[in-house]
């Protein structure tokens, strides 16, 4: 792994805990209480915010991600992931005891429901971390409206920080002042549809996306089948769902906003970051949980051949 003088160049510092992803895919079937189904495949693969550091590495981005492990073999198989890939781990904290972060996912056709388990552990305070590497931007894999994170977004701010955060079915409401104050912190707000609608309880989710555009510099909403739609002031971008023979959706919302981040870095225009995002979010349907997470010179054959249509 790369050492501590390389985290001092970092794009992206990532926080959040890794989650190793046993997924089950091809069920025939929804699995329901007191049936058995049998899956046409399964992977156990590193999850959570290894997913967002794994995709930004290969898409070429300095990459820093803030994580706790353990004793435990969960721990073990992620870090030998990590490492294979090359991530940097300076800012791994290593505990002796075990650190167990791990989802079952149960893909059918379109549709995936998962159960997971996290032991608590108590998070490195992430402002002392954000002035050492002093990364171009910081990412959240949830929202988070806790003391820490309010302090590291106004840190991020003042370093000059884009600050990027996703929804990720956190139960959470704007009535909260907490969570208003989070995001008026927060420079890319990136929730799916049911997130918005939950979050703001709005009835419609062009509604939800007015209310969160409000509190927001730029919002990016996923869609699903769908597709995606930015906002950024007056600007509004549609992005299509990119086509794919998708066999598991667990790893497709944090390799979107990799490519986003990834388009943002580049300074590519709103457009253009929502099509980066799209491909990126697409092709990790293509494999079990973060496997099929795309490699730079791929998403640039793909942007190209989009430009050339």
């Amino acid at each position: 792994m790369e050492t501590g003088a390389a985290a001092e160049r970092c794009e992206v510092l990532v926080t959040g805990a890794y989650f190793a992803d046993l997924v089950f895919h091809g069920l025939p079937r929804p699995v329901r209480p007191g049936t058995e189904v049998f899956a046409d495949g399964f992977g156990l693969v590193p999850g959570g915010a290894y997913t967002l550091a794994m995709a930004l590495h290969r898409l070429g981005r300095r990459v820093v991600w803030s994580a706790d492990f353990g004793t435990d073999p969960f721990s073990a198989h992620v870090l030998s992931c990590a490492g294979q890939e090359g991530l940097d781990g300076s800012a791994f904290r290593h505990h002796p005891f075990p650190v167990r972060s791990l989802t079952v996912a149960l893909a059918s056709g379109e549709d995936r429901a998962m159960v997971s388990f996290q032991d608590p552990v108590d998070p490195e305070p992430l402002v002392p971390l954000l002035r050492r590497v002093r990364p171009r931007v910081l990412m959240f894999p949830q929202l988070r409206w806790d003391e820490d994170a309010v302090a590291a977004a106004a840190a991020a701010r003042e370093l000059g920080a884009l600050v990027v955060m996703d929804c990720h079915d956190t139960p959470a409401s704007l009535d909260d002042p907490a969570v208003r104050r989070v995001l008026s912190l927060v420079d890319v707000f990136t929730p799916n549809e049911a997130e918005a609608l939950g979050l703001t309880g709005a009835g419609h989710p062009d509604e939800a996306a007015a209310l969160l555009a409000d509190l927001v510099p730029t919002l990016v909403l996923t869609r699903g089948p769908l597709g995606a739609t930015a906002r950024r002031g007056g600007e509004r971008h549609d992005a299509p769902a990119v086509p794919t023979a998708g066999i598991d959706a667990t790893a497709a919302g944090d390799c979107f906003n990799a490519g986003l981040v990834h388009g943002l870095l580049d300074g590519r225009g709103l457009a253009d970051c929502l099509a980066a995002a799209a491909f990126c979010g697409a092709a990790a349907t293509t494999g079990p949980g973060s496997a099929a997470a795309l490699r730079a010179p791929d998403l640039d054959r793909l942007l190209r051949g989009s430009a050339g249509r």
